[in-house]
């Protein structure tokens, strides 16, 4: 586990490009330019924020991601902020996204955070709502059909949790 290196953007976006693409678990439906990963790798790094990778201890890929950016973009919000991770497609289920978002609250903490949110696409998503429940999230509650991708409507789950 460390922080994201320039190197490693690319494997993050073909990350997060796949499940763009294949999935609900963003609301995207594109995959993100590099120079888009570049510029939300430089925001967060001004604003103190984390963005970590996990690499695979045999070859050093990025098998994961995830990072902390401001929930919303008002003063009175500057200490809450949500959580966002991403693991590469076959590699789920191995406890990479339980030492990513464990790391991520630490860093969080770190960085002067009191709260993380997380919003979770309610489809397919009980692995998701179970990991955050693990590192201490409570549902705080549903937002119902806000989103239309892949032919559906999809609710979000909101959950949250205090870090400092």
């Amino acid at each position: 586990m460390r922080r994201v290196a320039p190197a490693d953007l690319p494997q993050v976006a073909d990350i997060f490009g796949w499940y763009a693409v294949n999935s609900v678990a963003t609301f995207e439906d594109a995959a993100r330019s590099d120079a888009s990963w570049s510029q939300l790798a430089t925001d967060l790094a001004e604003l103190g924020l984390p963005f970590l990778v996990a690499e695979a201890e045999d070859d050093g890929a990025i098998v994961g991601y995830a990072y902390a950016g401001p929930w919303r973009r008002k003063p009175a919000y500057r200490a809450t902020v949500e959580d966002s991770i991403f693991i590469a497609p076959g590699q789920t289920g191995r406890g990479v996204g339980r030492l990513l978002l464990t790391e991520l609250i630490t860093a969080c903490a770190a960085a002067g955070a009191r709260q993380v949110i997380a919003v979770i696409a309610d489809s397919e998503a009980e692995a998701s709502v179970a990991l955050h429940e693990s590192c201490g999230f409570a549902q705080a509650g549903r937002l119902v059909d806000v989103g239309y991708k892949h032919g559906k409507w999809i609710s979000t789950v909101l959950m949250q949790r205090a870090v400092g």
